[in-house]
């Protein structure tokens, strides 16, 4: 099974390192890859949008980014890391009305299922991509009443 290191760049808060790995794991999962190693980063604001700029030039606040850096063909085991907006799941979490524990672990199974090749760009994608996230966040016992990763309007 897949190592995986957990990096609290701040205080920990709303999962702790167990509840973590439990939703990268259910993600992998989910989207049956074979995965050698995976780091996730919980970071905050600024360090995202800064990540955000530098490799996809648009320095605004995301929740959650992932980087697949897996060394040689695509079939080998992957080697990735998510870096997770803490500053943004407990925003999005207020406003949604649900757990910052939820909103943190649907930002790692998001990631993690990038990682495992699922994609959000067009209307096909999203709908597995959704999909998968309601399967890995019901295995975690999260309830599924309100859509995965879809944030409510400003008001």
């Amino acid at each position: 099974m897949a190592c995986i290191q957990i990096d609290w760049q701040l205080e920990p808060d709303g999962l702790d390192d167990a509840g973590v790995e439990a939703a990268a794991r259910a993600a992998i999962d989910v989207g049956d890859r074979e995965v050698a190693e995976l780091s996730i980063a919980l970071v905050d604001d600024p360090t995202l949008a800064e990540l955000h700029g530098r490799y996809l030039n648009d320095p605004t606040v995301t929740d959650v980014m992932s980087f697949d850096v897996t060394p040689g063909p695509p079939s080998a085991p992957l080697v990735g890391e998510v870096v997770v907006s803490v500053d943004r799941a407990r925003d999005v979490a207020a406003r949604r009305g649900v757990g910052l524990d939820y909103e943190l672990a649907l930002y790692v199974v998001h990631g993690t299922l990038h990682l495992c090749g699922f994609d959000d760009i067009d209307e096909g994608d999203r709908v597995a991509m959704r999909a998968a996230e309601r399967r890995a966040l019901g295995a975690l016992g999260y309830p599924l009443e309100s859509a995965p990763h879809e944030e409510p309007p400003v008001s």
